[in-house]
């Protein structure tokens, strides 16, 4: 019988080890990167929770910035009650004055705050002189027709203002601003009392700071210090 090799030339034999070779080898190739892959998920992991655990320190810091009622924030909650009492008492304090204009601002009727403390201002002249240009300012600001920051009325009240505005007095808009403190005392006032900002003034809350939501909880390297890994969950 002639010899098996001379049928079956080496060649043959080569090409069989080196499949065989290169099926280790691809099997090999395919092993490495999943091997390596899950370091790489769990460095991710753990970046991740420490991104995150960073945000939230950032945002804490943010929102702890102050805001718009830097003012009212400085008030106790025992002047903030003080506020509930009466509106005069409100309007008397530069703290109350000023929270309830940043209220009527949020309402888009801040132009009755702003009558109401143009007349205040228009009182306190000592001169007959300085009447007339205040008068005047403050008529065509906030009671003719058609007026930037016209305010709500009778007609009767807009026409004696109208009259006496020829001749302006001390007096020339007590009517009309009586009106207008009317106006926010009744309807105003009671909803600023019921007001968010008004009620942490209160309980003693900063307005600037918004309550956090609590995240869920994120793992971070911290968290397993000190715990042997089981290399079997991977």
């Amino acid at each position: 019988m002639e010899n098996p090799l001379l049928l079956f030339p080496q060649l043959n034999i080569s090409a069989s080890k080196d499949k065989s070779y290169y099926k280790v080898m691809k099997s090999t190739i395919k092993e490495e990167p999943r091997k390596a892959s899950k370091p790489g998920a769990k460095q991710k992991r753990n970046r991740l929770s420490l991104l995150l655990q960073k945000s939230e320190f950032h945002e804490a810091d943010h929102l702890g910035k102050p805001g718009n009622l830097t003012k009212a924030a400085s008030v106790s909650p025992e002047e903030a009650v003080k506020w509930g009492e009466s509106f005069d008492k409100l309007l008397s304090e530069k703290a109350g004055l000023d929270a309830f204009t940043k209220f009527l601002k949020t309402e888009f009727s801040e132009e009755n705050i702003e009558f109401w403390i143009a007349c205040e201002d228009y009182k306190k002249s000592k001169t007959a002189h300085e009447l007339l240009p205040k008068a005047k300012t403050i008529y065509e600001t906030f009671i003719q027709k058609d007026a930037p920051k016209e305010v709500n009325l009778d007609f009767q009240t807009k026409e004696v203002t109208s009259q006496n505005i020829q001749k302006p007095i001390i007096t020339t808009f007590d009517a009309a601003q009586n009106t207008v403190y009317r106006l926010m005392e009744q309807d105003s006032y009671p909803r600023f009392l019921r007001s968010d900002p008004y009620l942490n003034l209160v309980k003693g809350r900063n307005p600037n700071r918004p309550t956090l939501r609590r995240r869920s909880r994120s793992f971070t390297v911290n968290d397993f210090q000190g715990v042997r890994p089981d290399f079997t969950i991977w």
